[in-house]
Order: structure tokens, then C-alpha cells, then sequence
């Protein structure tokens, strides 16, 4: 129970970050951490593709799931229309 509610956590922060990097500002607490969940997932991926690891700490979890949810809302930026 306790590695959800750091992953949900860790998710959020992760969404917000990548949501003041992309857009300049959050998307309120359940869309972050959607974005930083789906981000962890991709960004794990993208660094195992990359052959990059630096192990399994709580900043380098934030960094990944930053890096990942970052190219989500890019990708998703690319079907938008504005």
C-alpha cells in the first residue's frame, strides 16, 4: 500500500514539473499525476532504450517520470490544434 501512494506521489510531482516546463503551469492534482504515471512509464523506457541507468532513488524516479511525461505532452502538443 505504502509503494502506491509514493508512486502516486512521485507521479504528481512528476506531471507538475513536466507541466511548468511544457505549458507553464499545472493541470490540477489528478491530471498530474496521470501525466507523471504514463510519464514514468515512457520515460523508463526511453532511458533502458538509451542503455541509461542511475539507479532506483526517489530523485532519479522524479527525473524520469519528468522526462517522460515532458515527451507525452509534446507528443500530445503535436495532435492539438491551436
Amino acid at each position: 500500500m505504502t509503494g502506491i501512494i509514493i508512486s502516486l506521489l512521485l507521479g504528481a510531482v512528476a506531471g507538475w514539473l513536466a507541466g511548468n516546463i511544457m505549458r507553464g503551469g499545472g493541470f490540477g492534482l489528478i491530471w498530474n499525476i496521470i501525466i507523471g504515471i504514463i510519464g514514468g512509464f515512457i520515460g523508463s523506457f526511453v532511458m533502458n532504450l538509451l542503455g541509461i541507468n542511475a539507479g532506483g532513488g526517489i530523485v532519479w524516479q522524479i527525473i524520469v517520470g519528468v522526462i517522460g511525461a515532458c515527451l507525452l505532452l509534446w507528443v500530445i502538443s503535436l495532435f492539438k490544434k491551436k
